[in-house]
């Protein structure tokens, strides 16, 4: 039930239900910037859930160094690596906490990932059954295989991971005609003739003047970042970005400061004090300031407040660097990402960039924008000059997905997938509120994570899912704060109602069994990200 406040605050197009309702502060300053009703969660769960969680890594932490008492003892054996006798008097390799945690809290729960699976990753796939003898140091495959297990893990989110052998019948055929590799640089002999139309193809998708397409997505920020900044320029990154947009960050040697996930205070804070007060000791002017976000945020499941950020971007004269790999195909009407999904011009971001390891099935990503900016980085990127170009079949299947999501496939099947994807998504976020559960993120995301926090909770539910038949995958630190493990679900549109209802139905009866079923519709756990100091925003 909303209160007064919270309905005058959706017909201005910013509230979240039960959990972030922006300030009477500011949600007038910003209502008129958004054409939708933008909701998202983080619910805050009850204390006794922190308390036990706590507790929980307290008594972990205890027997671990207990454990480490008898290994230097002898009392247990030692299956970790260890520092050589001659060495003993160099400063430790690997004596650090986080060294600590994997082998003693980490390799308890290690089963439940890196399973090998051995079939194409689709709305169902096929598992590698293995089984320990050591307590997860090592695994032994049984010969078994787990059929048909459905697949809440993998980012196929429009479906085209598959193997139908129509849909497949032009990658088949660039395959023959162009083989495996190109083995050469795009800058050498890397560039062909497929990379031209991809390149051509993503900018008529996306609505830029030109784009350049790289054979890695992780590479395609860590090694363009370092060639778009450099000393005496300045980063403003959200605390939640990719470790892809960390690395290319900090290999860049520009200045890097922080602001809080999504918080447009803090944002505005950073902005207005490095143009009051310039760079550290000389106070110059910054020769450039450069704002890093994501679309889609793939731990949190929230979606960036790009009209506000596109806003603030245009006060302060900074630049904006869109990181689209999880939205791409994801949202938006048509599947071009959160700039659709906002009803924004492609021409608000300075930077678009975003990965084919998802939406469309494939590998790699692309830069786009402007034509001056793609020209600068054929010639200065790291990744064109020493990275090998993107498979031909790979490129093939990227521009046939594309083209399908276009509905230059003479078909409608494109569009169906993206409103299949919504439906699907809003369907599984709905009912897991109404059971109970506390999952972060926005209404309109398909990542769903769903909040564990108790780390004995991440092996039993992972173990328990695997038992009737659903593949999930569980997340924990460091990917996540150390007190908010979660189990991390990717909708696809390749789910059917009934694949979801069997994995709801799961989820219900052992939400009950393991007693998950903490939320009571409490404020935000971010509260920081909505304060109610006012923003002036430009429209």
């Amino acid at each position: 039930m909303r209160t007064g406040e919270e309905r005058k605050w959706e017909i201005l197009g910013v509230v979240s239900s039960n959990c972030s309702v922006k300030g009477p502060k500011n949600g007038i300053s910003n209502g008129t910037l958004y054409k939708k009703t933008f909701i998202e969660h983080f619910e805050q769960a009850p204390m006794y859930v922190a308390v036990f969680t706590f507790v929980g890594f307290a008594v972990g932490t205890i027997f671990g160094y207990l454990r480490d008492f008898m290994r230097a003892w002898g009392l247990e054996k030692r299956n970790i690596a260890a520092e050589r006798e001659q060495q003993k008097d160099f400063v430790p390799l690997y004596q650090d906490f986080e060294n600590f945690y994997t082998r003693n809290l980490y390799l308890r729960i290690r089963d439940n990932w890196n399973r090998p699976i051995c079939s194409v990753p689709g709305p169902q796939f096929d598992l590698m059954e293995r089984v320990t003898d050591d307590y997860n140091w090592t695994f032994r495959f049984t010969g078994r295989t787990i059929r048909n297990v459905i697949n809440m893990g993998s980012y196929n989110y429009l479906g085209f991971a598959e193997t139908d052998v129509n849909a497949l019948k032009t990658v088949t055929i660039e395959l023959k005609k162009y083989g495996t590799g190109v083995c050469s640089t795009r800058q050498e002999m890397g560039t062909l003739d497929k990379h031209v139309e991809l390149e051509k193809l993503v900018a008529k998708f996306l609505g830029v003047e030109d784009a350049m397409v790289f054979g890695m997505g992780f590479a395609t920020n860590s090694m363009n970042i370092p060639a778009l900044v450099g000393k005496g320029c300045l980063i403003l990154s959200d605390e939640l970005n990719h470790t892809s947009l960390v690395l290319g960050a900090r290999l860049s040697g520009a200045t890097i400061r922080i602001f809080k996930h999504n918080n447009m205070q803090s944002l505005e804070k950073l902005l207005r004090d490095a143009i009051i007060h310039g760079q550290p000791r000389t106070h110059r002017a910054w020769r450039k300031i450069i704002i890093l976000v994501e679309g889609i945020y793939s731990m949190e499941g929230s979606i960036v407040r790009l009209p506000e950020i596109v806003s603030l971007k245009n006060k302060y004269k900074a630049y904006l660097y869109l990181d689209e790999a999880h939205s791409i195909g994801a949202v938006g009407a048509t599947g071009r990402g959160v700039v659709e999904y906002f009803g924004m011009s492609p021409d608000d971001v300075d930077v678009l960039m975003g990965t084919f390891t998802k939406s469309f099935g494939a590998a790699g990503g692309y830069i786009a924008g402007k034509k001056g900016l793609v020209d600068f980085l054929r010639t200065h990127s790291h990744s064109a000059v020493y990275a090998t170009s993107m498979c031909p079949a790979v490129a093939e299947q990227i521009i046939r997905a594309m083209k399908c999501l276009m509905g230059l496939d003479g078909t409608t099947q494109g569009l169906q997938r993206v409103r299949q994807l919504e439906k699907n998504t809003r369907y599984f976020r709905r009912k897991l509120h109404e059971m109970g559960f506390i999952i972060y993120g926005n209404d309109d995301s398909p990542v769903v994570p769903l909040l564990l926090y108790m780390p004995g909770k991440i092996g039993a539910f992972a173990r328990r899912m695997l038992e009737k038949n659903i593949g999930v995958v569980v997340v924990g630190f460091p990917a996540t704060p150390i007190t908010e493990s979660r189990a991390r679900f990717c909708v696809s549109a390749a789910h059917t109602r009934e694949m979801l209802d069997t994995v709801l139905n799961a989820l219900d009866e052992l939400g009950d069994f393991l007693h998950l079923k903490y939320s009571r519709y409490s404020k935000s756990s971010h509260p920081e990200l909505y304060e109610e100091s006012r923003l002036e925003l430009e429209d």
